[in-house]
């Protein structure tokens, strides 16, 4: 059977787990249910990927995507990732959500003992505080930028690899800093080395599963960038309080060496054309085994080509598509409002309600039920409807991604204003925190189908995501830096009202005109599928 079926050839049934026959003499089992007799259902059947099939999410061009397969019966070999076993595949999975999961725990861990780190380095100014906190996500929005194309040069593995033990490195640099500047210094590698995850871990995500099963394992992989900034403060209240600021940040080394020690040791590559280009390498005949992959030698073997195309794309896409610039905005709202909420927490919970460091890190936790709940909920709500959606109409279209953008998109503003009014009007503590945990919840509804919309939609859906990933760290970084004094002009009810309004504009009436339009968009759009 041939990676590519000629649709003019009889179709051949698959048969539920039928094992394929290699020239290798290994067996991979489709695990694919009996085709349909009914020629309508047989027809929705066959517009599934089933198995190793289906073009994956990131590769550079999906054009291009096609020729490469086309080489050889990728679809059906062994060594493909999505023919691995459910096992395997979660394994990697686990391994890179810990990774993921590390990272932007360094972001916000020393959240808590922002004024305890003013006093030890005598600053008194309120934007240069939360420098420190922020300057970390100008350089984790960058760093996708360059190590991107060097995961599809040399492979995701190492590059996850090396950049983990840089942040290790890094931040035991952060906690022995002499001044605040070299602090902030610090702060700016660790934000570099620590983007390798965001950079590669969405690509393992779609090296392994088709787009009928990657909502689970993506809910999985994006919790780690918006969990971790929650856990960490928790726990660095009380780390600050009780044994220092500076052991914040070697705790975050320790658990980046725990990540290395299973890392390293189990963590396989997957990215597919890194993989074929190994095995032709490691052939009887490397130099025919290359020559039977030209497209494959073409494409991933230029080192400056790569990077340069990297790191254009994403800005040409932002500023040549509305559909992306809008939804990245989106995203890069909801995220600039969370980082300036750790920017205001320990003002908030420490100075009007007289929460200790400690018990002060303990507020995040709304957030973090909030990020839990909607990540299981999404698991059934974007593959559910996803799934019904194609069942109804025979074939798969980014915009039954929608529905549940539109539900998450509810929640985001009546979470901020919630939040805002509630310590506006100084009543229980407990109110703040539900209303932190509402938007906790509407943010990571609307993640997910936001990053599934942009993979489903743009030819380069890489770079798609480098966008929104560069646009949001940029606001993360930005907000907290101007939050003091936008509170301090409009109170913290009326700056959350200003916020949630923005999210209001931006977040509902735009996804509801994609569920109408955005397919007429994508036809005319030549950046798009």
């Amino acid at each position: 059977m041939s990676a590519i079926r000629d649709d003019t050839a009889p179709l051949e049934p698959p048969q539920a787990s039928r094992p394929s026959s290699l020239s290798s003499g290994t067996q991979v089992h489709d695990s694919v249910p009996a085709l349909p007799v009914d020629p309508v259902e047989k027809a929705k059947f066959e517009a599934i990927p089933h198995g190793g099939e289906g073009e994956s999410a990131f590769p550079e061009d999906k054009k291009e995507e096609a020729l490469e397969n086309a080489e050889d019966d990728w679809t059906h070999d062994p060594d493909n990732p999505r023919n691995w076993p459910a096992g395997k595949k979660w394994l990697m999975v686990s391994i890179v959500s810990l990774y993921t999961f590390v990272a932007p725990l360094g972001s916000s861990m020393m959240a808590p003992a922002l004024p305890d780190i003013a006093l030890h380095f005598h600053i008194t100014s309120q934007t240069e505080i939360a420098a420190t906190l922020s300057i970390f996500l100008l350089t984790f929005a960058i760093g996708p930028l360059f190590l991107a194309p060097m995961s599809e040069i040399y492979g995701r593995t190492w590059v996850l690899h090396i950049s983990n033990l840089l942040f290790l490195g890094f931040n035991f640099g952060c906690a022995y800093a002499p001044t605040a500047a070299d602090l902030i210094g610090f702060r700016i590698l660790s934000g570099f080395a620590g983007s390798a995850p965001i950079a590669c871990g969405g690509g393992t995500i779609s090296d392994l599963f088709s787009e009928k099963e990657r909502a689970s394992a993506m809910a999985l992989y994006s919790l780690g960038p918006l969990l971790g900034p929650v856990v960490g403060p928790v726990a660095g209240g009380f780390i600050a309080e009780s044994i220092g600021y500076r052991y914040i940040f070697v705790v975050i080394a320790g658990l980046c060496l725990i990540a290395a020690v299973f890392g390293i040791p189990f963590l396989r590559e997957t990215y597919h054309p890194v993989i074929r280009l190994r095995r032709a390498k490691k052939s009887a005949d490397p130099e025919t085994a290359a020559h039977l992959h030209p497209h494959l030698m073409q494409e991933h073997s230029g080192g400056l080509h790569r990077l340069w195309v990297d790191m254009t794309r994403p800005f040409i896409l932002l500023t040549r598509s509305i559909i992306c610039f809008l939804l990245s905005a989106y995203m890069a709202l909801m995220y600039g409002i969370y980082y300036l909420m750790f920017a205001v927490f320990p003002d908030v919970f420490t100075g009007i309600y007289g929460f200790s460091i400690g018990i002060g890190g303990l507020a995040y936790i709304g957030l973090g039920v909030g990020f839990v709940s909607a990540t299981l909920a999404s698991v059934y709500l974007s593959d559910g409807v996803y799934n019904r959606l194609v069942k109804k109409h025979g074939k798969g279209k980014p915009e039954f991604r929608i529905p549940v953008l539109v539900f998450g998109s509810f929640f985001v503003p009546v979470g901020v204003f919630w939040y805002g009014w509630s310590v506006q009007a100084r009543i229980h503590w407990i109110m703040p925190i539900i209303g932190t945990g509402i938007f906790g919840f509407g943010m990571m509804t609307t993640f997910l189908p936001i990053q599934l919309y942009l993979v489903d939609t743009f030819t380069f859906a890489a770079s798609a995501l480098a966008a929104a990933s560069v646009f949001r760290s940029m606001l993360g970084f930005a907000f907290p830096l101007f939050g003091s004094q936008m509170f301090d002009a409009l109170g913290v009810g009326g700056g959350n009202s200003l916020l949630a309004g923005l999210a209001i504009a931006l977040g509902i009436p735009f996804p509801v005109w994609l569920w109408f339009y955005g397919e007429r968009m994508r036809a005319r759009s030549s950046l798009a599928r």
